[in-house]
Order: C-alpha cells, then sequence, then structure tokens
C-alpha cells in the first residue's frame, strides 16, 4: 500500500472475496501472463486494466499493451495473489497447453500417422482423451450449440456456434488433427478406418452436471476429416411461450389454436431458428393428464414427461412416414412431426390432422405464406391445405443486448428511417448496443430470442388458398388483416432496446 501511496497508484487485492474475479480478455496465453505478473482485471470503453506487481516495469507495461493492442490502466497487487488468480481463472485454457505437451513428452505416441492401429492406441491415451474433453467442457461452458474442428493445410481449426454465431477458440496443433478426429469417432462408434467418407454418430456423456447428447458429423476434406458435434442438452428446462420473445397478439392466438381438437399447426424456419423449441413450448402448454401426446423427431431434443417420443431410425425402417402411419392407430390426441421433408410424410400428416388429431410439424421455408406453397408444391391437394392448417409461424432468432454492459447511441437517420421512424423525430427512441465485455465475450450480445411472423388460416386465406394464390398474395391479405412480418417484430425488438438493427438485418437480410 505505500508502494501504491507513493506512485499514486490504486492498490487492490485479488485475494478479496468482495472482488468479483473473471476472464477479461483472451488475448494473452497464460505463459505471457505469469512471465510479466499481470492479471487482466476488466476492460471498459477499450481500456483494460491490469493488476501488475511492479508498476515501475517499463518492459512489461510495453509488453501489455502491444499484446492487448489498447490502453491500459495500472493497479498495484501483490505478486503471490497475482498468480494464484492467474492459476485458478486463466488456467482451464492453459489446460490445451499442458495438454499437447504432454502428447509431445510421450515419445511412444505418434502424432501424425496413417497406421489405423496406431491411430486407435493414440485416440485411446489419457492426453488425448483430456484434450477431446477440454473442447466438449469449453464448449458447453460457452453455452455453444455446435462444435466444428477443421482441418486446414497448415492448421487445425476449432471454432464454438455461440448464440448463432461461429467464434474462435483455442486449436489445438495441426499434428494432432488425426488423433482428435480418431477420438471423436470413437467415442461416437463410428468406424476410425473409414476416412473416405461421411459418417454420422452419437455421443453421450455428463459435463459439468449436465447430461448431454452430442450429434457427430464428420466428412472429408482436401486436408483431413471436418468434424462437426451438436450439442443437445437434455437435462435443459423447457420454455413457455411467454419466454420466447411472442408479440402478445401472436401469443395469445397461437396459444387459442393450440387448444383445437384437430387441425395442423406448422413453425418454418431455417435450421438452428428455434422451432422445436417453440413446438416444445406449446406441448408443455397442452400437456395434461386427458391428453395423449405422441412425438417422433430426429434426434428427441427434449424430455417431456407425460408424451411417449420416439427417435426415427432410418437404417431399419422407422422413418417420419412410416412412423407417423404407425401413431395414428395410438389414439393421439396431438401429433408432434419433427419435420415435414417429402410428399409421403405430408399426406399421412393431413390426413392425421383430419381425422381427429392436432398435429404439430416443421417445415424449411423463408416465410410464413411459403409454407402454404411448399405444401402445393409437394402435391398436396389444395382443398386439403384449406381444410386442414390451421396456422403457420414462421420465425427466426436474433442475439440479444448483453445486460451487463449494453448502452445508447445515437443511430443514424437512415436506420431510423428503416425502422419506421422519421429522422426529424429520432430523439424519441433510444437505440441501444453492447460495448463488449467478459460476461459476452466481447461480442455485446448475450443470449437470444425470437422474432416472429404469425400467419392464421382464415376465411379469407382459405380462400386464397383454393384459389391456388401465390405466396406473394398471401403474405399480402394476411398483412391486410393484421400480421406483422419478421422484420416488423425484429424493428419492434430494436426499438424497444432488446436487440440490434445489425442482427435483424442478418437474420432476415432485409435492409
Amino acid at each position: 500500500e505505500a508502494q501504491g501511496l507513493r506512485l499514486g497508484i490504486p492498490v487492490v487485492s485479488l485475494a478479496d472475496p468482495s472482488l468479483e474475479l473473471h476472464r477479461a480478455t483472451d488475448a494473452f496465453p497464460l505463459k505471457f501472463m505469469q512471465q510479466y505478473k499481470f492479471f487482466p482485471l476488466r476492460r471498459e470503453d477499450g481500456v483494460l486494466s491490469v493488476v501488475v506487481s511492479d508498476p515501475t516495469d517499463v518492459e512489461t507495461l510495453d509488453a501489455i499493451r502491444l499484446q492487448s493492442g489498447c490502453e491500459i490502466r495500472v493497479l498495484l497487487g501483490a505478486e503471490r495473489e497475482i498468480l494464484k488468480a492467474l492459476e485458478e481463472h486463466y488456467a482451464a485454457s492453459s489446460s490445451m497447453e499442458r495438454i499437447v505437451r504432454d502428447i509431445q513428452d510421450d515419445e511412444s505416441a505418434p502424432e501424425a500417422t496413417d497406421d489405423v492401429a496406431q491411430l486407435k492406441d493414440l485416440a485411446s491415451e489419457a492426453p488425448v482423451i483430456r484434450l477431446v474433453n477440454l473442447l466438449i467442457s469449453k464448449a458447453a461452458e460457452s453455452r455453444a450449440s455446435d462444435i466444428h474442428i477443421e482441418p486446414f493445410e497448415k492448421t487445425l481449426r476449432v471454432r464454438y456456434r455461440v448464440d448463432g454465431v461461429l467464434v474462435d477458440t483455442e486449436s489445438p496443433p495441426k499434428r494432432l488433427q488425426a488423433a482428435v478426429a480418431s477420438r471423436v469417432k470413437l467415442m461416437a462408434r463410428m468406424n476410425i478406418a473409414e476416412r473416405r467418407l461421411p459418417q454420422d454418430g452419437r455421443i453421450r456423456m455428463e459435463v459439468g452436471g449436465k447430461d448431454l447428447d452430442l450429434r457427430v458429423s464428420t466428412i472429408p476434406t482436401m486436408y483431413g476429416e471436418s468434424v462437426v458435434m451438436r450439442l443437445l442438452d437434455r437435462s435443459s428446462v423447457l420454455l413457455g411461450l411467454d419466454e420466447l420473445g411472442f408479440p402478445r397478439h401472436a401469443q395469445e392466438r397461437f396459444e387459442t389454436l393450440t387448444t383445437r381438437p384437430h387441425g395442423m399447426i406448422l413453425v418454418t424456419g431455417p435450421t438452428g431458428s428455434g422451432k422445436t423449441t417453440t413446438l416444445y413450448a406449446a406441448l408443455r402448454r397442452i400437456n395434461a393428464v386427458d391428453k395423449k401426446i405422441i412425438t417422433i423427431e430426429d434426434p428427441v431434443e427434449y424430455q417431456l414427461d407425460g408424451a411417449n417420443q420416439i427417435q426415427v431410425k432410418p437404417r431399419i425402417g422407422l422413418t417420419f412416414a412410416s412412423g407417423l402411419r404407425h401413431i395414428v392407430r395410438q389414439d393421439p390426441d396431438v401429433v408432434l412431426v419433427g419435420e415435414i421433408r417429402d410428399r409421403e410424410t405430408a399426406e399421412i400428416a393431413i390426413h392425421a390432422a383430419l381425422t381427429g388429431h392436432l398435429l404439430l410439424s416443421t417445415l424449411h421455408t423463408n416465410d410464413a405464406a411459403g409454407a402454404v406453397t411448399r405444401l402445393l408444391d409437394m402435391g398436396i391437394e389444395n382443398y386439403l391445405v384449406s381444410s386442414t392448417l390451421l396456422a403457420v409461424l414462421a420465425q427466426r432468432l436474433v442475439r440479444r443486448i448483453c445486460p451487463g454492459c449494453k448502452r445508447p447511441f445515437a443511430a443514424e437517420d437512415k436506420v431510423l428511417q428503416l425502422l419506421g421512424v422519421a429522422a426529424s423525430g429520432s430523439g424519441s427512441l433510444q437505440l441501444f448496443r453492447g460495448d463488449g465485455c467478459a460476461a459476452c465475450n466481447g461480442t455485446g450480445y448475450r443470449g437470444r430470442m425470437g422474432i416472429f411472423e404469425f400467419l392464421v388460416v382464415d376465411d379469407a386465406v382459405q380462400r386464397l388458398i383454393l384459389e391456388k394464390a401465390d405466396a406473394n398474395a398471401l403474405r399480402a391479405e394476411a398483412m391486410r388483416r393484421g400480421m406483422t412480418t419478421l422484420w416488423q417484430d425484429g424493428c419492434a425488438k430494436v426499438a424497444a432496446g432488446l436487440t440490434t438493427y445489425e442482427e435483424i438485418v442478418r437474420v432476415t437480410r432485409e435492409a
């Protein structure tokens, strides 16, 4: 403290329990921080606060500035506390370095080989097991939905998809790519000797107290096998409809339609847009002792007590279509079909909806009106579509502004106009964005929410379907009758300070 007073530098005790320590940045390797004996405390407005043991060491301060690329604010702390804090809060990232070093030090372990027996031995070695487990555990900790392990000519790249966007993370060296791919394939019960063809597999493991289900896909590329793992948390809590971000009027209509005794409700959107989450929120609401609910999915992503859930198995002939044929003989009240992929499944689903069942399913279309024309293009008669389809919900997921670094800013007039606000009235609208902090890994976003477009098939829309009207006509009529488009709902959420204009453009491609 005396040194701090003499130099006019604030003194910080990293051992103080009231001081919340976390990873403020990933700009520095652990060895670098240990060498120069400093701890990155926080990053605000482009200024990095660092706790150092010797604030007079110009070489250390210059090295920190050069490595971080930003202005630094110096705080004074005890060397032993700095080293202990580094071990506690940054050692996880150094695990990769330690594991790679362990593999390198093991002279009996081959690092790059085409010999299947040697690869299997290496993939079963403790350091390689720890390395793959580390990649998975870090992904789960980061709330990632996917892990991408991609081989290139000179590097092996690992990325996580967090809140719908790919982000780089610490990667193993190129020489370990065969060992890493082989370990994943062993865990997924795949053939490690087959590297010429794509393969699919599945891993179930517990990470941090969570029961994870990983869908694994491998495909050969010019420089080795690309591996992608989709993470599904089997213990994740089902959300309610009111937690998804529905506009109030759309939610009320949606809830009313899910109480109908028969008919079809479709949810549309690209892969990863939250369709299954929405359908399960609906099932959760209507799940009751007097309802028989059966689902058929690929894969079963959520567990719902009271529902009979079926996993498709195409290899033995259990497809969506064949499974659905038998499900209707099980006297269900509500049926969820994971996806309508072909005409056969669509025909059986329509028949089920006609014969006293409420059927929920998904399609891959850009908007709600497109789902109607997709069914017609599949060969479903227009009179069947008009009489069975109750509604179509189109949706996308946008990232929420991080509450930890959320700040107001002055938006450009062009943006305000696109949001439906006259430039002259810009003072009445306050937009927000995230500056980036440790909690959001510097992205300015944390978590996601839905934007929605809800098309109700009322009498007017039914007439248009019978007339075989195109998607534009269906959309225009639905909007005339009060439908809010994806773009409009997104803009409303920007104006409410929940997300950003850039996010809405990213997921809707409108501007």
